[in-house]
C-alpha cells in the first residue's frame, strides 16, 4: 500500500461546532462501525483540552519479553492522525459494536504528527500531541487513526519500532516496521487518576497509550498467563535476522512467518491502542467526514 496523503486539520483557534460521520472497518474481524452525526452548541465555557501519547515504562525503560529477549528500544515512533475527542452522556462501551450517540460532542484535535515514545523527555511520562480549546464538560471517549507517515524517520509506517535486542549474551539490533493503517475508538480512561473533565478555563488531558506487552509479552509473567498466551513474542522474529540484525516490516512478516505466527501478528494490532488500562476497538479503516461551522 502506497503511504497516505496526510489530511491537515481545518481546526483553528477557538473551538468549534464538529459534524462527524465516520466509518470504521475492523482489520480483523471485518467488523462495522458507523456513527452517526455529533453535534456541539458553542459556550463561553471553555477550557484547553490536551491529548498526549504514553508507550509507558516498556517504550522508555525497555522491557523483557516472554521468550526471554531484553528490549531496549531507541525509538518506537507512532504516526497519528484524525484525533477526537467526545463528550458521551452515558459511559461509551469500546468493546461492543455500539455507535457513539447522536448527542456526543465531538472535538477535534490539530494533526497529523508523528510522535516517538521513547523519547518523551526528562522526567515525563507522556509526549504531546496536540491541544486544542474546548467546551468545558466530562470527555470520556477517545478516537483516532494511525496512517502511513509521509516524511520524517518513520515514513511510510504507522508504527515504527528501532532498538538492540538481548538473550543469553547475543545482541542484535532490530527494525520492525508496520505497513498497515491502524484506528482505535475507545471509552473513558483507565487508570490511578481520572482525566478529561474540563471546568471552565481549565485544562484537562486524555491519553492514548500502547501497550508494547502485547505485542511482545511480559517475562515477569507466569508463562501461561493471559497476556504471554495472547503474545506475539521476538522469538518470530529473531529467526529471521541477517547479518546485520533484524530489519523487518509487516508486509515482510506476512511473505516469511507461517500462517499461525502472522495471525498472532495481526491479532496483537488490535490490541496495542488503550486508554490507559481501559481497551478500544482497533479498525483496519477510519474514514471521516467533518464540517465545521466557525
Amino acid at each position: 500500500m502506497p503511504p497516505r496523503k496526510s489530511m491537515r486539520s481545518p481546526f483553528k483557534s477557538g473551538w468549534s461546532l464538529v459534524s462527524l460521520l465516520f466509518v470504521l472497518l475492523s482489520g480483523c474481524g471485518g467488523e462495522n462501525l458507523s456513527s452517526p452525526e455529533m453535534n456541539a452548541s458553542p459556550s463561553a465555557n471553555q477550557g484547553t483540552l490536551t491529548v498526549r501519547a504514553n508507550g509507558e515504562e516498556r517504550a522508555r525503560e525497555g522491557l523483557t519479553t516472554k521468550d526471554g529477549w531484553v528490549l531496549d528500544f531507541n525509538h518506537v515512533y507512532v504516526s497519528l492522525a484524525d484525533i477526537n475527542a467526545y463528550q458521551v452522556g452515558s459511559a461509551f462501551d469500546a468493546s461492543t459494536d455500539a455507535s457513539l450517540p447522536e448527542t456526543a460532542v465531538a472535538i477535534a484535535m490539530p494533526g497529523p504528527t508523528v510522535v516517538d515514545l521513547a523519547m518523551t523527555g526528562k522526567d515525563a511520562e507522556t509526549v504531546l500531541v496536540g491541544e486544542t480549546p474546548a467546551p468545558a464538560g466530562k470527555f470520556n471517549a477517545l478516537s483516532w487513526q494511525m496512517p502511513l507517515a509521509t516524511e520524517g524517520p518513520a515514513q511510510g509506517y504507522s508504527i515504527l519500532l528501532e532498538g538492540m535486542a538481548t538473550k543469553d549474551g547475543q545482541t542484535i539490533p532490530f527494525k520492525l516496521g508496520v505497513k498497515k493503517e491502524l484506528g482505535f475508538v475507545c471509552g473513558d480512561f483507565v487508570g490511578d487518576e481520572r482525566k478529561g473533565i474540563l471546568t471552565a478555563g481549565g485544562k484537562a488531558d486524555l491519553e492514548a497509550t500502547f501497550h508494547l506487552d502485547h505485542l511482545f509479552g511480559d517475562g515477569q509473567e507466569p508463562v501461561d498467563s493471559d497476556i504471554n498466551l495472547s503474545a506475539f513474542g521476538f522469538d518470530p522474529l529473531a529467526a529471521l535476522a541477517g547479518e546485520k540484525g533484524i530489519d523487518l516490516n509487516s508486509q515482510d512478516l506476512q511473505a516469511r512467518l507461517g500462517a499461525a505466527d502472522y495471525q498472532t501478528f495481526l491479532q496483537v494490532l488490535a490490541n496495542l491502542g488503550h486508554v490507559g488500562e481501559g481497551h478500544c476497538r482497533q479498525t483496519k479503516a477510519f474514514t471521516t467526514i467533518t464540517s465545521f461551522n466557525l
